[in-house]
């Protein structure tokens, strides 16, 4: 376990005092249930305090690097920034799943991929930063794996629009959207979307509604596309 602890301090670049505080942000509460015996707990308080840190550190950086936006184009540029699909792909970028405990059953069911465990374990991996070593760490960690290509990350939030107007400004045809499956139980169900233009194929997604894996569906179709126009 501490091998795991020490790869991802090398990955993020960040060397813990307390490494108890990272092995505790990398806990799920499967894991911590799973092993009932005190000596786990979950990093579901830890979390907390990374989402209130990461709040301000891109209010922040929207305050001082969009100087012509309103409080409401902020707002929405940092609720693009900070949703669960984003912070899952920033968790992936550095292989976050490998380093997480969770349960045999959480593991066995994709546990490690999937986008909400991904995004909270992001916003713990902040919240531990924040405690081991202060604002700045944490503020570092925030910079080098989520607001160094802003641009790229805020088209999220109007995926389906711009693709809307991709697919029209084209006269690429109809743009639709089809529920691939739709699995789990109602307090947790999954659905899998794929978007197309006719029967062409452009992006699939996985959210916890509709509309969120239509969302990323229509992220994945625009990234395509834009990669063919190069």
């Amino acid at each position: 376990m501490q091998g795991k602890i020490e790869a991802l301090e090398r990955t993020i670049h960040y060397e813990f005092k307390d490494k108890s505080i990272l092995r505790q942000a990398l806990t799920h509460s499967s894991y911590a249930n799973e092993h009932r015996n005190g000596k786990w707990a979950h990093n579901e308080r830890i979390e907390f305090l990374g989402d209130a840190v990461l709040e301000v550190v891109v209010s922040e950086y929207l305050f001082h690097n969009y100087p012509k936006e309103n409080e409401g184009q902020m707002t929405k540029i940092r609720s693009s920034l900070v949703c669960e699909f984003t912070l899952s792909q920033c968790a992936r970028d550095i292989q976050l799943g490998n380093y997480l405990y969770l349960s045999k059953g959480e593991a066995l069911t994709g546990g490690r991929e999937r986008n909400s465990i991904l995004c909270d374990a992001f916003e713990s991996i902040i919240g531990a930063l924040y405690l081991d070593g202060g604002f700045e760490p944490a503020k570092a960690f925030i910079y080098q794996y989520l607001l160094k290509d802003v641009e790229d990350k805020t088209l999220f939030y109007d995926a389906k629009t711009i693709l809307q107007e991709m697919v029209q400004g084209n006269n690429w045809g109809s743009l639709s959207y089809e529920l691939l499956e739709e699995k789990g139980p109602d307090h947790n169900k999954e659905f899998i979307v794929q978007a197309m233009v006719g029967e062409r194929v452009l992006g699939k997604g996985i959210g916890r509604t509709k509309k969120a894996a239509e969302q990323q569906a229509a992220y994945g179709a625009i990234k395509k596309l834009k990669s063919e126009q190069v």
